[in-house]
């Protein structure tokens, strides 16, 4: 933090990066601080689904000092940056005006308390999980201690964010051994003399560390550790993870007709309009959710037993294979299927940042409106 604990773009990038790792964002993708100085303070961010023009300029008559946004300003190299081009335009805006650009994308949808979860409970879904899960992202973290210190380093990694099984937190194993070593010249040992083989009672801890909170966990390992050297291994485990992934899938409290869902979908989206694949009388219960653009995941949410999957972007011949394999799809539209992203993540930053004690205030853009109209 800069400036007597006064925030600036690289705290509010660091703690984005914290809840919404970069690493969960697809290949193509271009996530993070796009534009800014890492060093300049901020006491206020604008939050909005595109990088417009008007959501820029919003922002600096704001006052803010960052704009996040869900799509990327940047997606490819640019071989140019001039003020009569659409992003040259924005560019020179943000840049001139010292407006840090940061965005959350991919990232942002398959996170946990992400926008696939936030649309899946606005829809009404209970029993809420992802719909495409994401392997080797876990590591067993394994450390010996000496017994009197086991507990103290427990806590510390739990602590990390080490420990935590689905919805159970703290879990740990520990078996019981006797560790060796002998310190050389120049160590300062914890137990033993230097030039002498040491035998000590130790157990062996081991706990499930997500790989977002690796830096942090060891972080805490090292500071509550007695040992000057400590020993202890990583593990990169192929389990999934329940709790991170693309799209969600939950049941309805109830079983209705597509019909009836569409409408509801409709009035909870805020919709002028959806399109429907599949027969209005159809029952449906279990649903799968994907905002913005979610086709891919027909043959996955058809794979779970869905009965729908709620969705926008939808082309023709994918509502065609959707049909003939009895899968109904609601089409809502990119915009209105991820506008929700904007007052969530208002909230949850609100709540991250003033849990740290930064004073940033956080607004969201009232003035976006879906680019396509209905007539």
């Amino acid at each position: 933090m800069k400036d007597n604990g006064t925030p600036c773009i690289q705290d509010l990038v660091g703690l984005l990066n914290r809840i919404y790792p970069p690493r969960l964002a697809e290949e193509w993708d271009n996530v993070g601080l796009q534009v800014g100085d890492p060093g300049e303070k901020v006491q206020r961010a604008l939050v909005a689904l595109d990088p417009t023009l008007k959501t820029v300029e919003m922002a600096i008559k704001s006052g803010c000092q960052a704009l996040i946004t869900h799509h990327p300003l940047i997606f490819h190299p640019l071989k140019k940056i001039v003020p009569n081009s659409e992003v040259g335009r924005i560019l020179f805006q943000a840049i001139q005006n010292r407006l840090a650009l940061v965005v959350v994308h991919t990232n942002l949808d398959r996170a946990r308390d992400g926008l696939n979860d936030w649309l899946a409970r606005r829809l009404g879904l209970l029993n809420i999980k992802p719909l495409e899960v994401k392997k080797g992202d876990l590591l067993k973290l394994v450390v010996f201690v000496p017994i009197d210190f086991g507990e103290k380093v427990a806590e510390a990694l739990y602590a990390g964010g080490a420990g935590q099984v689905g919805e159970y937190d703290q879990c740990s194993f520990r078996t019981s051994g006797k560790g060796t070593f002998r310190p050389g010249s120049g160590t300062s040992p914890f137990l033993g003399e230097i030039g002498r083989r040491e035998w000590v009672e130790e157990i062996r801890l081991e706990v499930i560390v997500p790989r977002e909170h690796l830096e942090r966990v060891l972080g805490k390992l090292l500071q509550a550790h007695p040992y000057e050297e400590v020993a202890y291994d990583l593990i990169p485990l192929e389990n999934t993870r329940q709790d991170l992934g693309l799209g969600r899938i939950g049941c309805l409290p109830g079983k209705m007709s597509l019909g009836q869902f569409g409408e509801r979908t409709k009035e909870l989206l805020e919709a002028p309009m959806i399109r429907l694949v599949g027969d209005n009388e159809q029952e449906i219960e279990k649903v799968a959710v994907c905002g913005g653009s979610g086709a891919s995941l027909m043959g996955e949410a058809i794979r779970q037993g869905a009965d729908l999957l709620v969705t926008g972007d939808l082309k023709y011949h994918e509502a065609r294979s959707a049909e003939s394999q009895g899968l109904a799809i609601i089409d809502a539209g990119h915009f209105h299927t991820e506008k929700w992203m904007v007052s969530n993540l208002v909230k949850r930053l609100q709540k991250e940042v003033d849990k740290r004690g930064y004073e940033i205030t956080f607004t969201e853009t009232a003035q976006e409106k879906d680019p396509f109209r209905t007539i």
